[in-house]
């Protein structure tokens, strides 16, 4: 007899719906298996021939940490180009590599963690470069795209599964895993959710990561949001994954919880379905599990929920479905394709901020290009290991042809000359590999160790010159004549080995010390101080050696003899993204570093004709005003260069536009932890002042006009239609851009809020008629009187134009929609956080679960303000649900205290605890109320009765 092959089990069975076959698959394995799966190496179940699986794959602007792959613009970079349809492409070859690079190594993984859709609030947040911009409608448009890419067209399967980072309200690096966003409910709703809402209904994603920081007192990890918001917006299964090591910070940094099993109970309840922690081992997480299994804090199915929501995305991807996998194939790597991709990024990301007419450079014009960036093509922590390099020196190189372009760097060249009158000398190491950080590729390049084959640095008579580089708050980087800078590797050696500045913890800068009459050289990322041994030149504690800083060229000088001799001089300037300003660390100042201001200056007393080029992952605050040029772009990657040349050329005629304000000074910035964009007058919604240059600006190398604007308010949409024609000499792109004001609103709205926007290309004369169709509900507001979203009736403004202060045309509609009434005190309590404005107040968490209470700032006492409260015909009491110790002080309008409530708990201890406390009160008709907090006190909510 011939045996029967075993039946095909349902999970394996394509033809069935991918729920059934999750059902399947999840009963088949046992209570052990299903808690290994949560950890973010899933291991393998053999008996059931499935694969491990690893979430997490970095992709934010090409594929990160797993060696060569085409670099992109950084994500800050594609969000200035506007352009929907380019970042939906861009999004699509990411994808393509990914799937093209696990067919060789399947480290890669296809869960990818991108895109970054925080907003850009603040500009001196070190992770700016990874945002889109402040604008939540632009940012969601940009993700949408670029998640559409990542996804594939495929209505089954997907190419990747991206996953949205860092939710909620992250927008600092200081103290980033303890530190607490306040965020009133206007801007949570308005302003923070909406780049993720918008984002995730566009049906692209397939989940989202937590951020580090809490929000409102409690750890993004255990948000009630997850639930709340999150899951509402989706019918399909999301797959929320916790940032590396967030887990155990939930005990071992914030000490929410008392173990680590309650908090990964807490995480697992709250959403989170998969946990990054202890790298590749997974023991923990799942000893974690169990024992909070064991205590009764998690059960079976809770566990499931998480498991199948991770089946989900696996069998979206194919993963079961080799056969009918459209994208099992394989992918495209490094193809033509992707070349000219990466190249026409760079080139629509660069903006043109100001034009005196020097630009484009005469075909035969003597160009200086100089600066610390001139010859440089950096890379950022989420960038791949370039396969192709082009710099700004190389770019204009290849268009203008070497004999027409002169170089200076600007760097300061020095020798470092110790106590004993030897110099600093890097040693010959003529067989040593040239090898790039992180080419090999690595799961975490965190783990990375400096480079031990190279002999270290030692004393003689005449030492190396060096070219000494200050990126701005003492840092400062050393770098021999061969190109590589001094590093620091495990053994504590310094040697010449680095290609580039890089890693978690950098370790090529150094801080310049004076120190009895000369400095010490202190290690940065060790802390020690730079000594001298027999055995070489070594970073110790004891025995550090004193350096004389002997200058032998200052960079300035270069510069200036460079510019003197070209008809224009291109300086290019910026940062290095792995320097002050990158994950781990927010930047200081907007300011451009002194170094970098010292070679502007040189240039321009040299040369009138300079032009500035910054190239920067963030907004500066430049002193533009002597200056006939500037631009800027991001970080452009492996094209970066050959761009700015060809737009410098006017091959291209520049149409990126800023996608975040760009401030005048660090006076005009509100403090970094404060998230009140609404009360803190933050971005181009809210700010009052007049920014260096405005959200949306860039200019072009032609002119548009603009005409025939028409509106129609419809039944759920208002028709917007105008004409955009080139009026200029060349070929070029402009980026439409609509935006709303609403003319009499009754709380704080936007001085402007884009509603929509478009790039086109119009050659000379051409013209287009363009059309967008805006949701009413893009009208409304988050009206904390109703604790929902509500459309205020009236007069709006349609503003249309190439930015949000260069509005050329203007049309007024009447909306309907619900007017404003009374705050109905007696039949909806006053909820703490629901108000209008504040002073001195923080919101935190009412319960570890859920809810919001308001309590004083540090040092301070909260006041609070809610407008319109209708007593009705009066009321005798009121009660306040309160916990902590202090005292709640009522009064109405401009009056005198009405009721104080004083709590004075037996014994400090629980801030969950609460006691609702009353008092007399006689009121009526429609009033506004102030309530004053002093004390460590917690207010939940108000009540009136009567």
């Amino acid at each position: 007899m011939t045996a029967q092959p075993p039946p095909t089990p349902p999970f394996r069975d394509p033809s069935l719906p991918f729920a059934e076959r999750v059902d399947d698959l999840l009963a088949r394995l046992t209570p052990a298996e299903k808690v290994a799966f949560l950890h973010q190496y899933a291991p393998a179940v053999e008996r059931l021939g499935v694969a491990a699986f690893r979430t997490g794959q970095e992709a934010l602007h090409g594929v990160a940490w797993m060696g060569p792959a085409t670099v992109f613009p950084q994500a800050v970079g594609l969000g200035a180009t506007w352009n929907t349809d380019l970042v939906r492409r861009v999004g699509e070859a990411v994808a393509k590599e990914v799937r093209a690079m696990r067919e060789r190594d399947d480290r890669v993984g296809l869960n990818v963690w991108s895109p970054t859709v925080n907003l850009l609030r603040h500009p001196l947040w070190g992770r700016n470069e990874e945002g889109y911009s402040e604008d939540p409608k632009l940012t969601s448009a940009i993700a949408t795209a670029f998640t559409r890419g990542l996804r594939g067209d495929h209505p089954t399967y997907w190419r990747t599964a991206p996953v949205l980072k860092h939710w909620l309200a992250h927008n600092n690096e200081t103290d980033r895993a303890t530190s607490s966003s306040t965020v009133r409910p206007r801007v949570l709703h308005e302003y923070d959710l909406r780049a993720f809402k918008e984002t995730v209904e566009a049906g692209a994603v397939a989940g989202v990561m937590p951020a580090y920081n809490l929000v409102n007192g409690r750890p993004n990890h255990v948000s009630p949001y997850l639930g709340a918001e999150l899951r509402r917006w989706t019918a399909d299964e999301l797959l929320v994954c916790s940032d590396a090591g967030a887990p155990s910070n939930l005990v071992d940094f914030e000490h929410y919880y008392d173990s680590h099993e309650e908090a990964t109970a807490a995480s697992l309840r709250a959403g989170v379905d998969s946990f990054t922690d202890h790298g590749t081992d997974g023991s923990q997480i799942v000893a974690r599990v169990q024992g909070a299994l064991d205590k009764g804090l998690l059960t079976e199915a809770d566990v499931e929920v998480a498991v199948r929501r991770q089946l989900s995305v696996r069998f979206r991807l194919g993963e079961f479905d080799p056969g009918t996998d459209p994208h099992a194939d394989g992918g495209e790597f490094d193809t033509p394709a992707h070349r000219a991709l990466a190249l026409e990024a760079a080139e629509q990301a660069v903006v043109l901020l100001k034009n005196d007419g020097v630009l484009p450079l005469a075909p035969d014009a003597r160009i200086a290009v100089v600066g610390l960036l001139a010859d440089e093509c950096k890379l950022d922590w989420y960038s791949g290991t370039l396969i192709h390099r082009s710099t700004p020196l190389e770019g204009l190189y290849e268009r203008f042809g070497a004999d027409r372009v002169t170089f200076a760097e600007g760097v300061d060249r020095v020798r470092l000359e110790t106590s004993t009158g030897a110099f600093l000398r890097v040693p010959a190491a003529p067989d040593a590999p040239d090898l790039a950080r992180g080419a090999e590729g690595a799961l975490d390049p965190a783990l990375l160790a400096g480079r031990t084959d190279l002999p270290p640095l030692t004393t003689d008579a005449e030492g190396t010159e060096l070219a000494l580089i200050d990126w701005g708050d003492d840092v400062w980087t050393l770098r021999a004549p061969d190109g590589r800078y001094l590093s620091v590797a495990d053994d504590g050696f310094v040697r010449a080995s680095a290609d580039q500045p890089g890693g978690w913890v950098v370790q090529e800068t150094f801080r310049l010390e004076p120190h009895a009459g000369g400095h010490l050289l202190r290690h940065i990322g060790t802390g020690r101080p730079v000594s001298v041994a027999a055995d070489g030149v070594k970073v110790a504690d004891a025995d550090p050696e004193v350096f004389r800083l002997v200058v032998v060229e200052r960079g300035e000088d270069a510069v200036a003899r460079a510019a003197a001799r070209a008809d224009v001089v291109v300086v290019v300037a910026g940062n290095d993204p792995h320097i002050n300003g990158r994950e781990t660390e927010d930047r200081s100042t907007l300011r451009l570093p002194e170094h970098q201001r010292r070679l502007l200056r040189a240039a321009r007393a040299a040369n009138s004709r300079t032009v500035l080029a910054l190239v920067s992952a963030y907004p500066y605050a430049v002193e533009s005003t002597a200056l006939p040029a500037v631009l800027w772009s991001a970080h452009g990657g492996q094209a970066a260069g050959i761009a700015l040349a060809r737009v410098l050329a006017g091959d291209v005629s520049p149409a990126g536009r800023l996608p975040q304000t760009w401030y005048e000074s660090d006076a005009d910035l509100p403090d970094l932890l404060d998230y009140d964009v609404i009360g803190g007058r933050q971005t181009y919604l809210y700010f009052e002042g007049t920014p260096l240059f405005p959200f949306g600006h860039g200019l072009s190398y032609t002119s548009f006009g603009y005409a025939d604007l028409s509106t129609h308010v419809g039944d759920t949409a208002v028709r917007v239609s105008f004409t955009v024609t080139n009026t200029g000499d060349v070929t070029g792109d402009e980026v439409a851009q609509l935006y709303t004001r609403a003319v009499e609103p009754s709380v704080v709205r936007p001085r402007r809020e884009l509603l929509a926007h478009r790039r086109i290309t119009l050659a000379p004369g051409e013209r287009a008629e363009l059309s967008f169709d805006v949701p009413l509900d893009s009208f409304a507001f988050w009206d904390v009187a109703l604790g929902g979203w509500r459309l205020e009736p009236g007069p709006y403004d349609l503003l249309v134009g190439a930015s949000s202060e260069d509005t050329r045309l203007r049309a007024t509609v009447l909306l309907e929609g619900t007017p404003a009434a009374p705050r109905p005190v007696l039949r909806r309590r006053l909820e703490a956080a629901d108000f209008d404005e504040q002073g001195g107040a923080a919101i935190v968490d009412r319960t570890k679960e859920a809810g919001d209470a308001v309590t004083p700032a540090v040092g301070r006492s909260a006041e609070l303000l809610y407008r319109d409260c209708d007593f009705e015909d009066g009321v005798t009491e009121v009660t306040a649900r309160l916990a902590g110790e202090g005292t709640l002080e009522l009064a109405l309008d401009g009056g005198p205290v009405l009721a104080s409530l004083t709590l004075k708990p037996e014994e400090p201890g629980d801030p969950y605890v609460y006691t609702t406390l009353g008092a007399g009160i006689v009121a009526e008709g429609v009033h506004d109320v102030r309530l004053r907090l002093r004390g460590p006190l917690r207010l939940a909510y108000v009540g009136f009765s009567g």
